[in-house]
């Protein structure tokens, strides 16, 4: 983890002790190996943890970015990579949380169970900009899919990425962005 000018710059997976430091409202730029999934995705996920199998990736330490992408153009890694809704995936992300996940990059508010989660597992919540998915998908180098092809687009992708650009929505303390940022609003 590196602090610029413009946010901070933090390699991906990263260790609890990474998220432990950051802070609603901070400006991040990620860069290493991150993964898609969105509803389709976790629903197996779910099943398979309750059948006792393992996961298609490990999960200890790393970021799931709720998104979709669309078929990449000639010469690029992916198409346009926007994310997705992150409260359809609210169920399944306190038993991923509890199991290591340190970061979900989403758009849009999470539930109490969500945020319960995050703190107990000193873990973070980023937003990613919802309609810029084409400008995001420049940070996007690469992507594979390593799970789940017969649900096309919903697939689990290993990403590589370089300087992919979130800001912290909900830390590990309970500090949520969207709470804080309508109540600073409220005041002018």
């Amino acid at each position: 983890m590196s602090t610029g000018d413009n946010g901070i710059y933090i390699q991906v997976p990263f260790p609890k002790e990474v998220s432990e430091g950051l802070r609603a409202g901070d400006y991040i730029y990620l860069t290493g190996t991150i993964y898609t999934a969105r509803d389709a995705a976790h629903k197996r996920m779910y099943e398979a943890l309750e059948k006792g199998e393992q996961l298609p990736f490990d999960i200890e330490g790393n970021v799931i970015y709720y998104m979709g992408p669309s078929p990449a153009r000639d010469g690029r890694a992916i198409g346009s990579a926007g994310p997705t809704t992150a409260s359809r995936m609210d169920k399944y992300a306190p038993k991923l949380l509890d199991l290591g996940l340190l970061g979900m990059i989403g758009k849009g508010k999470r539930t109490q169970e969500v945020k319960d989660a995050i703190i107990r597992n000193k873990a973070v919540y980023f937003a990613a900009v919802g309609g810029a998915g084409a400008l995001l998908s420049k940070a996007i180098k690469s992507s594979e899919v390593i799970a789940y092809d017969d649900l096309g687009t919903e697939a689990i992708r290993k990403l590589t990425v370089e300087n992919f650009p979130v800001i912290v929505v909900m830390d590990c303390k309970g500090n949520n962005l969207y709470e804080t940022a309508i109540k600073e609003y409220c005041k002018e």
